[in-house]
């Protein structure tokens, strides 16, 4: 009988060991936080060459410099996504009731949703770069394009085959409830 008092009591110590190790997460977190101050001081600097060239840039080079831009926004928020969805699902839950003024989109996201989300933010930045590229066309080989372009593809098939299966996941989980 003292076996099984005994087997109960490490087996709660070993649960609240293994509940207690999602807190190991957080130092990623907040290296992702460090990672996004690190892309908004290249942003600063986008923008400051931007403005200090302007008036020697062509149509094209502000509207790769924009796109240097918008991919910059892109990979941001997809850190900002990472950082407070998987904080929420991962570490511990926040009371969005007790802060008004936080969006509550990041407390109500599952992992299957953070998923899509990373997949359509990581198909966007894909894009954006081959486009890039394709403005530049005549500073890239045509096999660096037909990588970016495979690449591309690749993502996308790989984000509808995600969506999908979450479809299908998603459904079959109504019907069993």
């Amino acid at each position: 009988m003292s076996l099984k008092g005994g087997s109960r009591v490490s087996r709660h110590w070993f649960e609240k060991l293994l509940l207690a190790s999602r807190w190991l997460l957080a130092p990623f977190y907040l290296a992702l936080v460090v990672a996004l101050l690190a892309l908004l001081a290249k942003v600063a600097v986008h923008v400051y060459e931007l403005v200090a060239h302007f008036l020697a840039l062509s149509e094209d080079q502000v509207l790769l410099s924009a796109l240097g831009l918008v991919d910059l926004t892109l990979s941001g928020s997809l850190i900002v996504i990472v950082i407070l969805s998987g904080y929420v699902n991962f570490i511990a839950p926040i009371d969005v009731e007790a802060h008004k003024d936080w969006p509550r989109w990041f407390a109500d996201i599952d992992f299957g949703e953070l998923k899509l989300k990373l997949m359509a933010s990581i198909v966007a930045i894909t894009a954006i770069k081959l486009l890039e590229s394709y403005m530049n066309v005549d500073s890239v080989s045509d096999r660096d394009l037909a990588w970016q372009t495979g690449v591309l593809v690749a993502f996308v098939a790989a984000a509808l085959l995600l969506a999908l299966a979450d479809r299908i996941g998603g459904d079959k989980r109504v019907d069993e409830a």
